[in-house]
């Protein structure tokens, strides 16, 4: 890491300490930890305080007269966190897994050991603390084919209320939006409260290839948006703040941190009845009395079950660990957003910001007094395209088309590479000449990619990272959709809202690595796409729901754990196909919606 990431990290905190304590204490400050007070049985153990876990804490404890426990393995939110546009800044920490992915061999070629940094959140509010806080449902197809697949009761029409439930919307509506969203729920969505110049000409250009500009809740997706952020008042809005601070209170819920689970404990006959966990150099154990649910997420959840004894027969028996129960399809099934970054253009100088501003007294300024400025909006994308681009349902994209005010180059190398993971010299020397300039990248990422990849353990030691293989591009027809994502892109820049409004100029150098492909041919677009790929950070899948029929179905449509009992999963990996879009609200609105399923289950009230 270099002696700039350490420094862009450490002189910010201070002043951010004294900020959040003056902006956040209207909300409260709160260490939300309850571990002086740990009883040895709970109605409800839930494992992982992450963008489900602390939906389901909250939603369970409505009820006075169930006990409810989260363990969460991480601390609390880093106050660097809360800031937008500081986000870069959490990725590899202390609350962040610092997972990386196996070595690939049809992506991350221009990575370091072919491999790829592959965050998650390791604190209270999970991912939804260090992601980009992008709000998109996605599309009621997907939820429609979920139902299709076996999954009863999952279908658009079963989905909707909850995501309604869940929000609280404060962005622009018109006659014709307003009923698509929610109002006064826990999670609020916001309009972003700073554009650049740029973020114009994209729409426009949209407009120019005949798009329309849609709200990105719509539910069949096809145009042009500007993101939509979890965001209140400009602070980022993560779980633990809109579910777990409010609900932390109750005399029946203990949220104990730093507390990473080892094991799930089963009984003679299968029924899961407590976790043995790590917390403060002990081993303990706590028992419940109706439930078990994991929500450690798309990674954490297939390797905990599995370290359990709940998995694959023979992989378990690889690794020396007795099977309660052979599930086959714990962890595979991985589903990921491959994301083609690097193209890049380059625009006159006011069109837009630099990356290394982010660290000047103004921006500061604007940010502690007034809430606004670039600080409010992540170094990340401005908006998104769901264009027509490939054959089938042209209202279930094949792609999603991200636009960033700036470029991979903007910052001479100083973090990016470290943060992405690429090899240095390939960085040097394809993004050379970029550093300082202003200017925009514009990425596809597959929608719907038919390549599945895997979690595995790399040992029986809970400790050891699992191993991630993302396995992109292994199915020929999702770099087919890359390849046409790419030249949408080309195209989109092209237009005059961009190319002649503010002189925009791609950044054509070739491709290192690419040189024995005929340039722009689709050859070479698919030689840079395995070259430049990367995560956009979007895993689900590895506990899929599904039935009986589907031998590689995890959960059942009511997230119960097959061939066990008193053992849910509860998060992204449930998803048997991942949605057209970012996965943090669909991770939310399963949340919410399983916690009225275990109502239900449990003859306890719900209520909308």
């Amino acid at each position: 890491m270099t002696s700039y990431l350490m420094v862009m990290r450490a002189l910010p905190v201070a002043v951010l300490r004294l900020l959040l304590l003056l902006l956040l204490r209207e909300a409260g400050e709160h260490d939300y930890d309850a571990s002086y007070r740990l009883s040895t049985h709970y109605d409800f153990i839930i494992v992982g305080g992450g963008s489900a876990g602390c939906v389901l804490a909250s939603r369970l404890s409505e009820i006075a007269g169930w006990k409810i426990l989260l363990l969460e393995a991480g601390d609390t939110p880093p106050p660097e966190s809360y800031v937008p546009g500081y986000h870069q800044m959490v990725l590899l920490s202390n609350a962040d897994w610092n997972y990386y992915t196996t070595p690939q061999k049809n992506s991350f070629l221009g990575y370091v050991d072919h491999r790829s940094p592959y965050p998650r959140g390791r604190v209270i509010g999970g991912t939804s603390v260090l992601n980009s806080m992008f709000y998109v449902r996605g599309n009621r197809r997907d939820y429609d084919n979920w139902e299709a697949l076996g999954n009863p009761g999952w279908g658009y029409k079963d989905v909707l209320p909850y995501f309604k439930k869940l929000e609280d919307y404060r962005g622009r509506v018109t006659k014709k939006t307003a009923s698509l969203h929610g109002y006064g729920g826990p999670l609020t969505v916001e309009n972003k409260r700073w554009k650049t110049k740029l973020l114009g000409g994209f729409l426009k250009a949209g407009k120019q290839l005949g798009y329309d500009i849609i709200d990105p809740s719509s539910p069949d997706q096809l145009g042009f948006f500007e993101v939509e952020l979890t965001t209140r008042n400009g602070i980022r809005w993560s779980t633990a703040e809109a579910y777990i601070k409010p609900s932390v209170f109750r005399p029946n819920l203990d949220v104990v941190l730093n507390a990473q689970v080892t094991q799930i404990l089963f009984d003679d006959d299968k029924r899961a009845v407590g976790v043995r966990f790590l917390h403060q150099k002990q081993l303990k154990s706590v028992y419940a009395i109706k439930e078990v649910v994991l929500s450690a997420g798309a990674i954490g959840s297939p390797q905990l079950l599995m370290l359990s004894g709940v998995g694959p027969a023979d992989h378990l028996h690889q690794h020396g660990i007795p099977v309660v129960a052979n599930v086959p399809g714990v962890g595979k099934n991985l589903n990921d957003h491959p994301f083609v970054t690097g193209l890049s253009w380059t625009v006159k100088n006011g069109s837009t910001f630099q990356v290394l501003d982010t660290t000047s007294p103004e921006l500061l300024r604007q940010f502690i007094h007034h809430r606004e400025g670039a600080l409010t909006l992540a170094v990340s994308s401005e908006a998104y395209a769901w264009p027509v681009t490939g054959s089938g349902e042209p209202l279930w994209p094949e792609l999603q088309i991200a636009f960033t005010p700036l470029t991979l180059g903007s910052d001479f190398g100083l973090v990016t590479p470290y943060i992405l993971g690429f090899k240095k010299d390939l960085y040097q020397q394809y993004f050379h000449g970029l550093g300082g300039r202003e200017g925009f990248s514009i990425g596809p990422f597959v929608t719907r990619p038919k390549s599945r990849g895997s979690v595995t353990l790399n040992s029986a030691n809970p400790l050891d990272a699992p191993l991630i293989d993302t396995n992109y591009f292994d199915h020929p027809e999702d770099i087919a959709a890359m390849i046409r994502g790419l030249k949408f892109s080309l195209k989109l820049a092209s237009m005059p809202a961009l190319k002649e409004d503010f002189d925009a100029v791609f950044h054509d150098r070739v491709l290192p690595g690419c040189e024995h492909e005929v340039l722009y041919s689709d050859k070479y677009w698919e030689c840079y796409s395995k070259v430049l790929a990367g995560t956009l950070y979007h895993p689900c899948g590895t506990c899929k729901m599904g039935p009986d029929s589907d031998t590689y179905s995890v959960l059942d449509e009511q997230l119960r754990v097959r061939h066990v009992a008193g053992l849910r999963v509860i998060d992204a990996s449930i998803m048997p196909v991942v949605t057209t879009g970012n996965i943090n609200a669909p991770t939310i609105m399963i949340a919410e919606k399983a916690s009225d399923m275990i109502k239900l289950y449990w003859d306890a009230p719900i209520t909308f």
